[in-house]
């Protein structure tokens, strides 16, 4: 009788298991910009004119060493608060890269990828 028992609570276990979302990485989210997405926005390219629209708090897009990123969802998140919107619309890369972001910020980045910069 106990092995039955046994054998039903590892079964239910297996089964939950099998049936709880996998979380992704810490920092991504499940909305966000996945990998595959990356791939096919690789090839849109944006004219800094283009860039220039997307300055709002709502619609808020950055540009880092010649790649364009929509960072719309993390306004609100980020600890440094409107510091993110001082450069909205226009090239942020260098304080993305200043002393004041931590090494994490480096992969977040990845997840709002929408393209690069026209040359």
């Amino acid at each position: 009788m106990v092995f039955i028992v046994t054998l039903a609570l590892l079964f239910g276990l297996f089964l939950a298991l099998l049936l709880i979302p996998r979380h992704h990485k810490s920092g991504q989210k499940g909305n966000a910009h996945s990998t595959l997405n990356n791939k096919d926005k690789a090839l849109k390219s944006f004219s800094k004119a283009e860039v220039s629209l997307h300055h709002k708090r709502t619609d808020c897009w950055i540009i880092i060493k010649d790649k364009v990123y929509d960072v719309t969802p993390y306004v609100e998140e980020h600890p440094g608060g409107d510091a993110i919107l001082a450069h909205a619309g226009d090239d942020s890369t260098e304080g993305f890269f200043g002393p004041q972001h931590a090494t994490r910020v480096f992969d977040m980045i990845d997840d709002f990828y929408i393209g690069d910069l026209k040359q």
